[in-house]
Formats: structure tokens, sequence, C-alpha cells
């Protein structure tokens, strides 16, 4: 226990690290998914096929493999072009590497969760609107995106959750977040079991008060849509 208190405050800017991830993660995410879900509501070939291939492709491909080819990958097409542009060498940060590997994947998740919620909204309120008189974009707007919203909280929610867990991986391409400093510290102290224990409790509460947050916010987009 001395050294877990010993290597708190290191394990605590692990812990930043990895919410720092794990909320750009997701507003890429989100960006992608809307995109995304736009995409797949075109009425034009070109966009649903995009999108048809993106999300199929990163849907089946583990994270894992995904962040280690952006990475490694990435920093080896970097390397190459500016090499043939006669420039200095360019190192990729760890930190951002994750950060797009984590929201291009789980936009592909948000996709179809907007996809869903758009669709589940009735037709004939945006039929409505535009028969009276409001553009395309007033429509969604001014109509149909606080309902998409709410029918898209759920989803989006579990989303998050699953997206803050994902965040582990990111310690593979050498990233000093919570998981990355926490196996150091339990190799230098030989204390590993102590040490991943904290970090399972620092999950626990970053997803404990996620989901309080959740809960809050169904309840205030659900306010007077009760049945």
């Amino acid at each position: 226990m001395d050294n877990l208190i010993e290597y708190a405050p290191l394990l605590g800017s692990g812990a930043l690290v990895t919410v720092s991830v794990a909320v750009l993660s997701l507003v890429l995410a989100t960006v992608l998914g809307a995109l995304g879900a736009a995409a797949k509501l075109s009425r034009k070939f070109a966009p649903r096929a995009i999108a048809q291939v993106y999300t199929t492709i990163v849907r089946g491909i583990p994270d894992l493999v995904l962040i280690l080819l952006i990475y490694f990958g990435g920093q080896r097409l970097l390397s190459t072009i500016v090499h043939a542009a006669g420039l200095d060498y360019i190192d990729i940060s760890k930190f951002w590497a994750g950060v797009i590997s984590i929201g291009f994947i789980y936009g592909a998740y948000l996709t179809e969760t907007f996809r869903g919620a758009y669709l589940a909204v009735p037709r004939g309120q945006g039929e409505a609107a535009r028969a009276l008189g409001l553009t395309p974009l007033a429509t969604l707007w001014t109509v149909l995106l606080s309902q998409i919203m709410r029918m898209a909280l759920p989803g989006y929610g579990n989303v998050w959750l699953v997206l803050v867990k994902s965040t582990a991986v990111v310690s593979v391409i050498g990233l000093a977040d919570l998981v990355g400093l926490a196996d150091k510290a339990g190799k230098a102290t030989r204390e590993p079991f102590l040490f991943f224990v904290a970090v399972i409790l620092v999950y626990l509460a970053i997803t404990w008060v996620s989901g309080l947050a959740l809960r809050y916010a169904e309840v205030r987009v659900n306010r007077g849509h009760e049945t």
C-alpha cells in the first residue's frame, strides 16, 4: 500500500491522460458518426458506399490492430513522405495517434447510432415542417435534432462507456496513460496486482460517474415525452 501511495501522483497524471484521450476521441467519433450517418442517409450512391465500407471494415477489425496500424503504419508513411521531400524526421505524437485511432474506430459505431436515431423519428414530422416552408437545414435544426438526440442518447452513452475502456489499449504504443504507468510501477515495485487493482477502481469510478451523468441527461431529454 505504501508503494501505491508513493506512485499515486504518477497514476493521477496517467488517469488525466486517459480521460483526455477518451473525451477527445469521443468528440472526433461524434463528428465522424454524424458525417457517416448523413452519408448513409444520402440519396447519392457514392456517399452511401463510402460510409458502408467505413463501418463494415472498422467494426470488423480489432481495436488493437487498428491502433498499431495507424501509429506504426502512419509513422512509416510520414517518414517516407518527409524523406522524399528532403525534410527532417517527424515523430507522430502517441497521444494524438491514440485519439485519432479510437475516434476513427468509434465513429463507425456512432454512424449506426445516429442513423438509427434519425430513422426512429416519424417521417411525418419532417414532411410537415417542409410543408410549412422550412428548408431542410431549418427542419433538421428546429424540428428533428432534439428528437434525434433523445433517440440516440442511450446508444451514445453505451458507445462512450465502451470507448473509455478501449483507451487502455493505447498503452501498447508507449503512451504514458493510466494502464501504461501502472504497468511500469507494478514492475518497478514487483506488485503488479496492487497497481492493476487500482487501475480497475479508477476505470470503475469513471464509468460510474459517466453512468450518473448519462441517466441525468436521459431524464432531461425525455422530460415531456413520458408515455
